[in-house]
């Protein structure tokens, strides 16, 4: 898929290119580290990558989503950890524009260049109060939280009388939590995704948004950011902020198995080239194929959400329940690849330090994530189709 970007937006990719032989290296210190280097993140802002879907008035792009995730694509395919934090951190500006313009103020107000991190699952508890919600709670899984200054936290808010009442999104400073370091994992090792802690702290109404108002596509922040980007479903956007890192770890996943291929000899065969081999190029076509498949899909989806959206019409359900149809299909069909190159790649395959063992547990832990819980998605696209009701506001 080939599309012209504005030379701005191009610049970030062409910078983005560049830098890719510099994460591929560093992945080993990633692992060890346990968290992303300052140095990789501090590249990736100098491009201007964080800025891409930042509104304009912020000193943002306001970019194209295929840019986005082209991006996030190539920089997943150098090392996965590198490319699961640029995705979850980078996709953040998106829903801070759908916040009131006093929050959008106090995140960027005085430093365009601050940086969110998130975990939007409902395991904190927030009570109304007079102006805003007592917030508290642990949050666990939050990718990138040493590098942001910020959280985006999901929480229940129950009124007086112990009724939940709301499924919100908390917009947290860093001097009310707390990063707790448990992210000891077998794969997405440099992601640094640990728990966050808040004690009962008082948030104002403004730096919140109703998780129904944003799955309607509204936002207060819209009336001043008007850009037709942030018209877009949250859950077309931030779940293929999910599975487009495993797409670009498929194609990075690709590329090494055919350089090994070619170079391989194999003993077991009379010291046959492993590129002579033709269930070897069956593989790789189908591989190939799966990959080009789950690329296209989650893009052709996006695109033509953003045709309805700059037609001025709704969204129809039907496309955004297929938007998460392809998304979760196409993380199973990038997973299915790297399976069989890893299987296919040899005993050379297995030792640390190699780029298909990482790429193969970094895929699978990515798997795990809600977001990609294929039954989920696939039951509502079904139910949908038999004329099932469906709540809109789950996608």
């Amino acid at each position: 898929m080939n599309q012209t970007f504005p030379a701005e937006v191009q610049s970030v990719l062409d910078g983005v290119r560049d830098l890719l032989p510099t994460f591929r290296e560093r992945a080993d210190e990633t692992e060890r580290l346990r968290v992303v280097p300052d140095a990789s993140v501090k590249e990736l802002e100098e491009t201007g990558f964080f800025r891409l879907f930042q509104p304009r008035r912020f000193d943002g792009l306001e970019a194209d989503p295929l840019a986005f995730y082209s991006a996030v694509r190539d920089i997943a395919s150098a090392d996965g950890s590198t490319g699961w934090i640029a995705s979850v951190v980078g996709v953040h500006p998106w829903q801070v524009a759908l916040f009131s313009d006093e929050a959008q103020q106090a995140v960027w107000g005085a430093d365009t260049s601050v940086r969110l991190s998130s975990s939007y699952a409902p395991t904190g508890k927030a009570v109304q109060t007079e102006g805003g919600f007592m917030l508290s709670g642990k949050w666990s899984f939050s990718s990138g939280c040493d590098h942001c200054s910020w959280v985006l936290l999901g929480g229940l808010v129950f009124n007086t009388e112990g009724q939940v009442v709301d499924f919100r999104t908390f917009m947290v400073p860093r001097e009310k939590y707390e990063i707790v370091d448990v992210w000891n994992t077998v794969g997405l090792r440099g992601t640094g995704s640990n728990d966050i802690i808040v004690e009962e702290t008082f948030i104002p109404e403004a730096f919140t948004l109703s998780m129904g108002e944003t799955g309607q596509c509204k936002g207060p922040g819209q009336e001043i950011n008007t850009s037709d980007l942030y018209k877009l479903p949250f859950h077309s956007i931030f779940t293929s902020t999910i599975a487009t890192p495993i797409i670009g770890m498929a194609r990075g996943a690709y590329a090494e198995h055919v350089d090994m291929q070619q170079k391989r000899v194999r003993a077991a065969y009379l010291g046959e080239k492993a590129s002579l081999d033709p269930f070897s190029a069956v593989r790789i076509a189908r591989a190939s194929s799966e990959i080009d498949a789950a690329w296209a899909l989650l893009m052709s989806n996006l695109a033509e959400e953003q045709a309805h959206v700059a037609r001025g019409e709704q969204i129809p359900l039907e496309l955004r329940l297929r938007v998460r149809r392809d998304q979760v299909l196409g993380t199973a069909r990038a997973i299915e690849a790297i399976d069989t190159l890893f299987e296919a790649s040899g005993g050379r395959a297995l030792a640390e330090g190699t780029y298909l063992q990482r790429v193969w547990r970094d895929a699978h832990a990515g798997r795990v994530h809600a977001a990609n819980d294929p039954e989920r998605a696939l039951q509502m696209y079904g139910a949908q189709q038999f004329g099932h009701k469906i709540d809109p506001g789950m996608y």
